[in-house]
């Protein structure tokens, strides 16, 4: 017994052992084992290697936006003329990647304190019964006194009177003239892995004369709103009357292995929400607005002038992807691309041992029996004794 051990270690280390390969000349296997080891190859050749890249290794890059709005507007509103620069329209003013730029407003002057009749049609009444002292509608303006004016028909509320009215919005818009705004979108990215720094202020373009267009100028970074607009399937006038959303795509997809210069952003645009020409039921909720105040004293009271806008929420999507040759992805790629083949082992095994008509015959050929031929000498040692 202490001798097998010895034995058993040196056969370990000093002899190999390799499987017996049976030569099959049978036509139609033959032909489903190339058929099934070219695929493979054309799979691995044509999808892993060339389309998805698989002797590259990837990195998503760290990104920083900027923008800035240019441009002049012009409202009159009953004779009240008045110009609109970017601190009027834009908001917020920092130049951050998202941003909304006023198109249309409801203007509603001298608020105060105080208590004043619900907008006609909303919350009737026909007695203070039906207005509930200290109690809240969900879509009202204030706090219910308990009254019910008849003038209106509408119940009283503690608020800022007079309340806003906003059931009919400006057509056309007050703002149209926002169609001839530029937006200049300042961008740059980072791939630390790879170590490579690159912006979207290209030296071949010349942002004092440029304007975006995607055929003739499409490195250019300053884009037309109104251009913005058409390029994301928006129509402007809508979408300026009520307001929507419309997201700027910037995408860095760069081979790494070219030289960098080739590493260029490309600009897509696309209308995010508020496209009246929905037919489904998002079409209640199309449209963007917000409101804000400006508080002031007069007479010792304070007031507040209440601005509803109606704008274009413009938000800048930074998506990037690099990519570099790299040995171990190439080596894992081919490696799993070499264990695909035995796919090819298999299948045609099935079929040579379970469906063809020689199945027993191949069967012997491929596979060896053998029978024990004797006792193992420790049991027999055993049964001496």
């Amino acid at each position: 017994m202490k001798s097998q051990i010895p034995s058993g270690l040196t056969d370990f280390f000093f002899e190999y052992e390799t499987p017996r390969q049976v030569l099959v000349r049978n036509g139609r296997v033959g032909v489903v084992c190339r058929l099934i080891q070219l695929g493979v190859l054309a799979y691995i050749i044509g999808w892993v290697l060339i389309y998805e890249k698989g002797y590259q290794s990837t990195e998503t890059a760290v990104s920083s936006v900027f923008t800035k709005m240019k441009g002049v507007g012009y409202t009159n509103v009953d004779g009240n003329e008045r110009a609109w620069d970017v601190a009027d329209y834009v908001f917020p003013p920092q130049g951050v990647s998202s941003f909304v730029v006023m198109t249309n407003y409801i203007l509603t002057e001298g608020q105060k304190m105080g208590k004043c009749p619900e907008l006609p049609g909303k919350h009737n009444c026909s007695s203070d019964t039906d207005c509930g002292g200290g109690g809240y509608k969900r879509a009202g303006h204030g706090r219910m006194t308990g009254v019910c004016v008849n003038d209106t028909h509408t119940c009283e509320v503690l608020t800022w009177c007079p309340i806003e009215d906003d059931r009919n919005v400006p057509d056309p818009p007050l703002l149209m003239s926002a169609e001839n705004y530029t937006l200049f979108i300042k961008n740059s990215i980072t791939f630390p892995l790879f170590g490579v720094t690159r912006s979207n202020m290209v030296k071949s373009v010349d942002i004092s004369k440029c304007l975006h267009d995607p055929k003739n100028a499409p490195l250019c970074p300053i884009f037309r709103l109104g251009d913005i607009v058409q390029l994301s399937g928006l129509n402007f006038n809508t979408i300026a009357k009520v307001g929507g959303a419309i997201g700027v795509m910037v995408d860095w997809t760069c081979n790494l292995d070219l030289d960098i210069t080739n590493c260029k952003p490309k600009y897509t645009f696309h209308g995010l929400y508020g496209n009246p020409g929905e037919k489904d039921n998002a079409k209640a909720s199309v449209g963007f607005n917000y409101r804000y105040a400006k508080h002031y004293m007069e007479d010792k009271q304070q007031k507040r002038t209440l601005i509803k806008v109606f704008g274009i929420r413009i938000v800048i999507i930074v998506q990037s992807l690099a990519r570099k040759f790299d040995i171990i992805p190439t080596l894992t790629t081919i490696g799993s691309g070499v264990g695909i083949f035995g796919v090819a082992t298999v299948v045609c095994d099935l079929v040579l041992l379970n469906l063809l008509p020689k199945k027993e015959f191949y069967k012997k050929k491929k596979f060896k029996y053998t029978d024990r031929q004797g006792q193992d000498p420790d049991s027999e040692a055993c049964s001496t004794e």
